[in-house]
């Protein structure tokens, strides 16, 4: 009997090692999923706020580029409407430097002239 005991002890004893094996092996397993579940909620969550970010980094460009559209616009409209008036400008000044030329050249034309008639120490 004591011999019958013993092996019993000993099957029993191995058995429930066995058991416990078999438990920390389940116990691993389970851990294993807890953290594979956890760092892939943590690339959905990144994965989201990268996408959010490149949207917002994308309005924000839209709006920048046609902020700059517009105001390169208004700008070549300025230069072009200031270089308009800076040709109208000119031109009246350049035809009032012309006439006031002629003018001048009549005068001086009108003052040199000589007399058509001969004077009597001419001859």
């Amino acid at each position: 009997m004591r011999i019958t005991g013993l092996i019993v002890a000993l099957l029993t004893a191995g058995a429930l090692a066995g058991f416990g094996q078999e438990e920390t092996v389940q116990d691993i397993k389970h851990g294993a999923k807890k953290a594979g579940g956890k760092i892939k909620e943590g690339v959905e969550t990144v994965g989201e706020k990268t996408k959010q970010a490149a949207e917002t980094v994308g309005e924000k460009t839209k709006e920048t580029a046609e902020t700059v559209g517009k105001k390169t616009k208004k700008t070549i409209e300025t230069v072009g409407e200031k270089t308009t008036e800076g040709t109208r400008t000119a031109h009246r000044k350049s035809q009032k430097t012309i006439r006031k030329t002629k003018a001048q050249a009549g005068e001086e034309r009108s003052s040199n002239r000589e007399p058509n008639t001969p004077s009597p120490t001419d001859h």
